[in-house]
């Protein structure tokens, strides 16, 4: 039995990440310990949810990995908790198809028996509020839409009327529209939680509001109202013996990885070492690389002027040691990254392409990825899910094997993609295995193997 909520919105844009992150905070100010979690493919709106409750978050993607998958990372993460809170993707409906709910936070309640907790922009807002939640309640009777939280309402006055239109499902609370308290932005959504842009005092403050403004004890009895999850929820396999260590770059430039992603290589047997390709000058002592993505455009000339390490990766490569890479850790590879502002800043130079910043959108959307030739990753053939969100894109400065076939979710229009060079795969995908085990298990025995090797 796991109290939860999933906390979901009437559109994106509607406030959700802050509603959680107050809700979180509120909650753990009770002696609560939370398990947080995120649906859809997000990077950042998680290191919001680590920083209030101060443990990592997870995602939760039913079109990347399926329910089986979503249920034991849900059960997994969740164990040891008193309640769990999942942020919702977009609004409650919207997913990977306009005409199902595949990919959409609607299909991950489901699959948790959860109830949901919508949040509505009910600025300007009064009687139509009870329509709005009317129509989210009545277009599908199996989701159990039972509260809502009305966010930037314009005063206690306002909050008041909304509850007399809408009577049920209940309003819990609503948050006033304070620009001052508002999350930095870029790109297309929040920047990541870093302690220098989002200071404690901040999350604090939003929790204060949450106790303040919404009924805390209400949402802890409605998560405490779901039932049991059901028994086909699957436990995951206890890690195994050590078998190699792999480095996980991790800094300013590159921390983007799924939590799930990282728990299945320990599982299988790797020791994790974290480094950061911005302050260290060398590797560390390990078998493999795996390279996440990031903001190394916005760290490229700190970067560049790490020459040791810049030369180590490409001698890493050059040995035929296996290096596994997403998006950031792509452009990490290459000769060069060349900013928007024109600047050109060299790299790793293991791929014969420079990587060119835009200030546009290049891709953005769900991919399914199979393998033609073997790789790091293991035999060819394999097949796994992920997504693509980027504002680079390749000029390919001499000729580099593509090792994947990449079908678009949208359309299903098919590329070519997966840069490989000797041991060494780059792509702009970033892949989650809850989608197919056979990856991380491929990677770790590349590795494993390689230890092996050089031993000898």
């Amino acid at each position: 039995m796991i109290p939860r909520l999933v906390i979901s919105g009437t559109a994106s844009g509607v406030g959700k990440t802050t509603v959680t992150v107050a809700l979180i905070r509120a909650l753990r100010a009770r002696g609560l310990t939370v398990a947080s979690f995120k649906c859809g493919p997000d990077y950042l709106d998680p290191t919001y949810h680590a920083r209030a409750a101060e443990g990592a978050c997870h995602n939760l993607d039913g079109w990347m990995m399926g329910r089986a998958a979503v249920l034991q990372t849900f059960s997994r993460a969740a164990r040891a908790a008193d309640i769990a809170i999942v942020e919702g993707v977009m609004g409650l409906f919207d997913g990977a198809s306009p005409t199902s709910e595949a990919g959409s936070t609607a299909e991950i309640a489901k699959w948790l028996g959860a109830p949901v907790v919508l949040v509505s922009d009910a600025s300007g807002m009064a009687r139509s509020i009870a329509a709005l939640a009317g129509g989210f309640v009545a277009f599908d009777r199996e989701l159990r839409v039972a509260a809502v939280i009305a966010n930037r309402v314009g005063s206690r006055r306002h909050l008041d009327l909304l509850r007399e239109a809408l009577p049920a499902p209940p309003i819990v609370g609503g948050f006033l529209d304070e620009a001052a308290l508002a999350f930095p932005e870029r790109h297309l959504g929040l920047t990541t939680a870093a302690r220098e842009t989002v200071p404690e005092e901040l999350l604090a403050t939003w929790g204060e509001r949450a106790a303040e403004w919404l009924d805390v004890a209400a949402l802890i009895e409605l998560a405490r109202s779901a039932a049991p999850l059901r028994d086909e929820v699957v436990t995951a396999p206890a890690r195994g013996p050590a078998r190699c260590r792999i480095g996980v770059a991790y800094d300013a430039a590159f921390h983007f990885y799924y939590e799930d992603n990282l728990h299945r290589l320990e599982a299988l047997g790797a020791e994790l070492v974290r480094f950061s390709p911005i302050a260290d000058a060398l590797l560390p002592d390990v078998d493999g690389l795996y390279l996440g993505g990031g903001y190394p455009e916005v760290h490229a000339a700190e970067l560049a002027k790490n020459r040791s390490m810049r030369d180590a990766i490409a001698e890493f490569s050059a040995a035929g040691r296996p290096i596994y890479a997403e998006c950031g850790g792509l452009m990490l590879l290459c000769k060069s990254i060349r900013c928007v502002d024109g600047s050109s800043h060299p790299m790793a130079g293991v791929l014969p392409a420079e990587a060119v910043m835009s200030d546009r959108l290049r891709a953005l959307g769900y991919v399914e990825v199979e393998t033609r030739e073997a790789t790091p990753l293991g035999a060819a053939g394999l097949r796994f899910r992920g997504h693509q969100f980027r504002y680079s894109e390749l000029r390919l400065l001499g000729d580099v094997e593509c090792a994947y076939e990449l079908r678009r979710s949208r359309d299903g229009e098919l590329s070519r993609e997966g840069f490989r060079v000797k041991n060494t795969l780059a792509s702009y995908v970033h892949a989650h295995w809850g989608s197919s085990a056979a990856p991380a298990e491929g990677f770790v025995e590349s590795c494993a193997t390689g230890k092996r090797s050089s031993s000898r």
